[in-house]
């Protein structure tokens, strides 16, 4: 949650490429929330339109766009303030989503006079052993060569009313007697994404913060055998979890991860070799002025749903 207020967006045009997806829908809450007029801008924008009741009248407005032609992207960033990148993919292309993507929205920016943000992901690597994390890379770089001041945000796995994450394994807890845990050692810093928002929005408050990268982590680094216990515990299950051995991990993933609906994919296991934490030394959430917030603070509203009956299960809280 953020430590204090940011008073320098009053007014200003904030485009969000991708601001339609649950990332990007808090972001414009956030930059509203600081006064900010914001511009969602991606290929179904109805698909945002829960916004408008967050918004001031004449604060938000939607534009379609298909974000891999660099012409339309120039066109939607026309008068902008500042632009933010939410444009991502966990499987697919990643060459066109995570790089092609990024360089035309930097490119716009820059031709703008528009500050720019990219949000890239904590893994970013050009070493890395997967696909998504050399792309992430490979989308900072053309970022960074297009729009010298532009700011990259790099966030762990981000949590919070319709994740992709927490609520996904959730659901498969609420139902399963027993659950395999896929690299039950590997390290994740979950991040609210309420504090990822506010982490934009400072970022594009103060331009003392152009040009530079920021890794963003929750205040808790958990295992992943850590974080299902601590699902089940919130959601009141007790499933069996057994840990999966990796040979047997990365076969099932070889074997099945290319089919639709596939639990993990051959390149979500590779990155599952690496922790996904904060590196030493990088700044984050405390240097844009933002406390994070504790997976506890904010879990019960909305895993409630989880639970054999709902908001009805227990007796409140004298």
């Amino acid at each position: 949650m953020t430590a204090s207020a940011a008073p320098r967006l009053d007014g200003k045009l904030v485009t969000l490429v991708g601001g339609g997806g649950f990332l990007g829908r808090h972001a414009a809450e956030a930059l509203m929330r600081a006064g900010a007029r914001v511009r969602i801008a991606q290929r179904h924008p109805k698909r945002a339109f829960e916004v408008r009741a967050l918004a001031n009248l004449g604060q938000v407005q939607f534009a379609a766009v298909d974000a891999t032609r660099a012409d339309a992207v120039a066109r939607v960033v026309t008068g902008s303030d500042a632009v933010v990148n939410f444009v991502g993919i966990l499987k697919g292309d990643f060459d066109r989503f995570h790089v092609d993507v990024a360089r035309n929205v930097a490119q716009a920016a820059q031709s703008a006079g528009a500050a720019m943000l990219q949000m890239s992901a904590i893994g970013a690597d050009a070493g890395s052993p997967s696909a998504y994390g050399r792309s992430k890379a490979a989308g900072e770089a053309a970022v960074r060569a297009a729009h010298a001041g532009a700011i990259i945000l790099r966030p762990s796995i981000v949590f919070g009313r319709g994740d992709q994450f927490v609520n996904r394994f959730a659901g498969l807890l609420s139902m399963a007697p027993v659950m395999p845990v896929v690299a039950p050692h590997t390290k994740f810093q979950p991040v609210f994404v309420g504090d990822v928002a506010d982490a934009v929005r400072a970022a594009l408050a103060d331009p003392a913060h152009a040009g530079r990268t920021y890794e963003l982590g929750g205040p808790q680094i958990l295992t992943m055998r850590e974080l299902l216990e601590w699902i089940a515990k919130s959601i009141g299950r007790s499933p069996l979890l057994i840990d999966m051995p990796d040979v047997l991990a990365g076969a099932m993933a070889s074997a099945t991860g290319w089919l639709p609906g596939a639990p993990i994919t051959a390149d979500q296991w590779a990155m599952l070799s690496r922790d996904n934490v904060v590196a030493a030394g990088m700044p984050g959430l405390a240097d844009l002025g933002v406390v994070p917030t504790s997976l506890d603070a904010v879990a019960a509203g909305w895993l409630d749903i989880y639970r054999r009956h709902g908001r009805f299960t227990g007796k409140a809280a004298a």
